[in-house]
């Protein structure tokens, strides 16, 4: 009988921790579409990761200084293991991303963004030894199936930028999973909250300190629909979703987590749809199917 409510538990926790990055995926995904409402108003690139971490920092920085308190001193070796972490998942990784996506259009910036999963899985692999299950490999390949029948009329979108926008965003996904693999070794012993508060702080600081190396401050004057948008892309682009996706691996792993959030490129869709009046068509609905497969047989991976 124990063991039955052991396994239920487990079960139950696997699930949530699912669940978790679900949502989390969605809200992170959300960005692309506020980050194309934000270009409309002639922002660039480092200008709009300015904001989204200005006004995400008083949060993390709260938090980080909270878990200070509570929690006893680093040693030097995880404090610039953090550094490396701040700098690479949410520095470089977002930079590139919202660059990228001047170039390109929202679906296909999902599309790429979305090879993640299989750098995690390789990375894992490779590095850390983790076998990968048949399961996981059926999940990994019914869902990419479906992101390229969602965005496949993506990939016909012309243009001399398309090739340096691609590339860009290819650069911001192999730094994202560097990130996740290497946080989820760190987040076992520090915790998700003060990992991601720590991590974030750094990279808050060099987002804001590259803006005004790079540009004047008079660009901090925008109007105010670039203000409020910056705004929702901190709070529920941001902040939510790392927490998150933090919590997720810590559940139920960075790989698996990383698969999770394939749900992504589904949820970009939709929101295309209705914030950017971008049509669906059937071959997008089927992918959608087979998309959300693949987080059917994710939720049926044996713990």
């Amino acid at each position: 009988m124990d063991s039955l409510v052991l396994t239920s538990h487990a079960r139950q926790h696997y699930l949530s921790g699912l669940l978790i990055a679900i949502a989390g995926a969605v809200l992170f995904s959300t960005k692309a579409i506020v980050a194309k409402l934000i270009y409309r108003y002639h922002v660039d690139a480092v200008t709009l990761i300015t904001f989204r971490m200005a006004f995400s920092l008083p949060v993390f920085a709260g938090i980080a200084l909270w878990q200070m308190r509570q929690s006893a001193a680093l040693p030097a070796a995880d404090r610039w293991r953090l550094v490396v972490l701040g700098l690479m998942g949410y520095y470089l990784s977002s930079f590139l991303d919202f660059l990228g996506l001047q170039y390109i259009t929202a679906g296909l910036e999902r599309l790429i963004l979305f090879l993640t999963p299989s750098f995690v899985l390789l990375m894992s692999a490779v590095y850390y030894r983790r076998p990968v299950s048949r399961l996981e490999w059926a999940a990994l390949i019914v869902s990419y199936l479906g992101i390229v029948l969602v965005f496949l009329h993506d990939l016909k979108f012309g243009g001399a930028d398309v090739l340096l926008g691609s590339l860009l965003v290819l650069g911001a996904a192999v730094s994202y999973a560097v990130y996740l693999i290497q946080s989820g070794q760190l987040v076992m012993k520090l915790g998700s909250l003060r990992l991601v508060s720590y991590a974030m702080c750094v990279s808050s600081a060099a987002c804001i300190g590259q803006f005004f190396i790079l540009r004047p401050g008079s660009m901090l004057l925008q109007p105010a629909p670039v203000y409020w948008l910056s705004l929702v892309n901190a709070i529920f682009c941001t902040v939510l979703p790392v927490f998150m996706t933090m919590i997720a691996v810590k559940r139920i792993g960075a790989a698996t987590a990383s698969q999770a959030g394939m749900i992504g490129p589904v949820s970009t869709l939709f929101l295309g749809a209705f914030f950017l009046a971008e049509p669906i068509t059937g071959w997008q609905l089927a992918g959608t199917v087979l998309v959300m497969g693949g987080m059917y047989l994710l939720s049926k991976k044996k713990i």
